[in-house]
């Protein structure tokens, strides 16, 4: 807070004319003038006594007034500004004067605690980060209007409905907008509420590997993708498996999750050709069984949406 002691007299030096030339002027304040409107029983003396406070309520009103942004905010408490509350007690008037968020600042608070339910594993921060907007991305190619549309209709079910046991199978080329819309889908239903991890499989399944030294870190991601409310597998199909990661991981957290939890994946795959990903690890080749009873967890519990349009990456 701006000192008051400068021209309130509770410094040295400062004369009487000057203190009431001062007291006047904040007195005169239009913000001021406008809040004394509103409380007529309040006299002369009780304003004078709170003359700091109605200082502070202005200065603040006026900053407020040409607010140059959350990160700028040059008020005393960023992103607040005083509020006066005029009180009585046994016909005692006196005047109260506390601290409120600002919308930039209530916006940023439900933005954090939005980001605060979802975890990230490998997938661009600056991607999650950004707002999402359904129009941009249907604006940029009306061919994704579709697709758009199956999400928008999962996420509205899900708020009336409350969670499902099926997720979606977003399907289409390099850079049509699929993990957008998957981050779109898990911001939106995290604002009710609703815990959520995406994951980049390629990045993940090579981690993983790393893993194996490591069994209390390798057991509790496990545990978290198992139980968080909404998973995305981004990319899956990009990956380069090993049998364990596909049987022991992959399918065991599949496994928990089915008839409970929706998940989500992202792919350049359709469901067959995900299938022959699936079926195939470095090291062993070609067992089409197990790649079946990954797909078994997987088929039945998504609806397949295509996203179509043109490669926006770079654009």
């Amino acid at each position: 807070m701006e000192p008051m002691g400068k021209w309130l007299g509770a410094a040295a030096g400062i004369n009487g004319a000057d203190v009431r030339r001062q007291t006047m002027k904040v007195l005169n304040d239009p913000y001021v003038v406008k809040w004394r409107s509103e409380h007529p029983e309040l006299d002369d003396s009780v304003l004078q006594q709170n003359i700091t406070r109605l200082y502070q309520y202005a200065k603040e009103a006026k900053e407020c007034a040409r607010c140059p942004g959350l990160d700028r905010c040059p008020n005393d408490m960023q992103g607040h500004y005083t509020k006066l509350e005029a009180a009585s007690l046994r016909g005692e008037y006196s005047i109260a004067d506390y601290k409120v968020p600002c919308r930039l600042w209530q916006a940023k608070a439900s933005q954090d605690s939005v980001r605060s339910r979802i975890r990230s594993f490998y997938v661009d921060e600056k991607a999650l980060n950004r707002e999402y907007s359904i129009d941009e991305i249907v604006s940029r190619d009306l061919q994704r209007a579709g697709a758009v549309e199956e999400v928008l209709k999962y996420v509205l079910h899900t708020k009336q409905h409350g969670l499902q046991s099926k997720g979606l199978y977003l399907m289409g080329d390099f850079g049509t907008g699929k993990t957008f819309l998957a981050s779109y889908l898990l911001f939106e239903l995290a604002k009710t509420g609703y815990t959520g991890v995406i994951v980049y499989m390629p990045d993940f399944v090579e981690d993983l590997k790393a893993m194996f030294g490591d069994s209390q870190r390798m057991k509790d991601t496990v545990e978290l993708l198992k139980e968080t409310d909404l998973l995305i597998f981004d990319d899956i199909g990009a990956e380069h498996l090993n049998a364990w990661t596909r049987d022991h991981v992959l399918g065991a957290i599949l496994n928990y999750r089915m008839n409970r939890k929706p998940t989500f994946y992202t792919s350049n795959h359709d469901l067959e050709g995900l299938e022959r990903h699936l079926s195939f690890t470095s090291r062993e080749g070609e067992d089409v069984y197990r790649g079946q009873r990954i797909m078994d967890r997987i088929r039945p519990f998504v609806d397949v949406v295509e996203v179509g349009g043109r490669n926006q990456r770079g654009t």
